[in-house]
């Protein structure tokens, strides 16, 4: 019976743990305390490509997308990132082993898109594929309102400069590594992801734990 019982269990958790991946993921609320001073922050800020497989935990995943475009002043829903004329066109999609997912700053807690593993295509280089996480920084140029066509790409790189910088600001304070690039296939990690030809991705970005 014990057995059986066991048996029943691994089962109920392993179907309980695969279709969790299909889910939207509330996050922890955000720790706002802690980490290096910022003066020392700036001083271990750098780009590392040596990450180890180790995931994140929760509470680190929510700590770092808060940091990057969280909500800092719920009574105007402004954020921790700028955007011209409060725009707010920036969105981050996280990309994990498991899935990609949207970050949702209003409700602090990811979206589930798809389902699998796309790791690989969030950049060219070896270390992409390993790390705990990529980071999509996508525009959506349709909220830029009034904006010249030709000022909008422009704008999006300065929205998510500002966004690439808290991350940076946030893994040197706890020691996580990170990396920029553009080495992407942008046409096809915009196809996977399921982007409309509003939404431009502007960069992405690696995050894992040191080697």
């Amino acid at each position: 019976m014990k057995k059986i019982l066991f048996f029943v269990l691994a089962i109920a958790l392993f179907i309980n743990g695969f279709t969790q991946e299909n889910k939207d993921i509330k996050l922890p609320v955000a720790v706002k305390t802690g980490g290096k001073q910022l003066m020392k922050a700036l001083n271990k800020r750098s780009s590392e490509r040596v990450f180890s497989s180790k995931e994140l935990s929760m509470q680190e995943l929510s700590d770092l997308l808060w940091a990057a475009d969280g909500i800092n002043r719920p009574e105007s829903g402004k954020r921790t990132a700028p955007t011209a004329m409060n725009w707010q066109d920036m969105e981050i999609y996280v990309i994990l082993k498991t899935g990609i997912y949207k970050y949702n700053p209003k409700d602090h807690l990811l979206e589930f898109i798809k389902a699998g593993n796309f790791m690989k295509y969030a950049g060219k280089q070896d270390f992409v594929e390993n790390a705990a996480l990529n980071l999509v920084m996508v525009s959506d140029t349709s909220k830029m309102k009034n904006a010249a066509n030709e000022d909008r790409l422009l704008y999006a790189g300065i929205h998510a400069g500002a966004i690439v910088q808290n991350i940076y600001l946030y893994c040197a304070s706890t020691e996580l590594n990170t990396v920029t690039r553009r080495y992407v296939d942008i046409p096809e990690l915009a196809k996977i992801i399921g982007l409309p030809q509003n939404k431009m991705i502007v960069i992405t970005q690696t995050v894992g734990h040191k080697n």
